[in-house]
């Protein structure tokens, strides 16, 4: 947990332990880089004394692939993408149910724990997806992804023949309905980082389909 006021840590310190889950607590973005390693699941204050928590975030998911949901006061829409980009698994605004958290952090490691047991690789003409590295490679050459990037190109390359409707991208991916903006900005990215928009097709009005550049 990297919350920087106590109050709030305490108290749900107390809920969590209730509930079987062992807790380490720090209250800086500094120390939450240097804690995280072993953590099944980061829960991530944005508001932070010394680092901003969505750098935090982007460098935890670029050392591995440790979840993190955002848990803060941030809560405009703008904020909810920021945090989602950076690499959060899930994003909580502040004040939240305890039961909602805690169903939040269910479904998170549910996902988690599917990707792991998924098929170890897929390949795709020269697109070449691990699963168990969680690492992209084109043409031999590694792309670089975030976490929510790896999962949405994990769906669509899974099920190739497939189009996948936004809704089922959104509740696979992100297990929960943010905005017709969070799918579309990280497909973006994606084809950016492949090099072509061919590599996702785009079906009007229904979704999107793995293709071929």
């Amino acid at each position: 947990m990297v919350e920087n006021d106590d109050e709030d840590a305490e108290s749900l310190t107390r809920g969590l332990q209730r509930y079987g889950h062992h807790v380490e607590r720090v209250g800086g973005g500094i120390q939450a880089l240097g804690a995280y390693g072993d953590a099944d699941l980061v829960l991530l204050d944005l508001e932070l004394p010394d680092l901003d928590g969505l750098e935090v975030c982007r460098q935890i998911r670029a050392e591995g692939d440790t979840a993190v949901i955002a848990v803060t006061a941030r809560g405009t829409e703008l904020d909810r993408v920021l945090g989602l980009q950076a690499g959060a698994d899930d994003y909580v605004v502040k004040p939240y149910g305890f039961q909602e958290l805690l169903a939040r952090m269910e479904a998170v490691m549910r996902r988690v724990r599917m990707s792991a047991a998924q098929s170890p690789v897929i390949v795709r003409g020269p697109l070449c997806i691990d699963t168990a590295t969680r690492q992209v490679s084109l043409h031999g050459r590694r792309v670089d992804v975030t976490r929510k990037e790896f999962d949405l190109l994990h769906l669509l390359a899974a099920q190739p023949e497939t189009v996948i409707s936004r809704k089922t991208i959104m509740q696979t991916v992100w297990g929960d309905v943010w905005s017709k903006r969070t799918i579309d900005t990280h497909i973006s990215s994606l084809r950016g980082k492949l090099g072509s928009s061919d590599w996702i097709r785009n079906v009007r009005g229904v979704g999107f389909q793995l293709g071929c550049a």
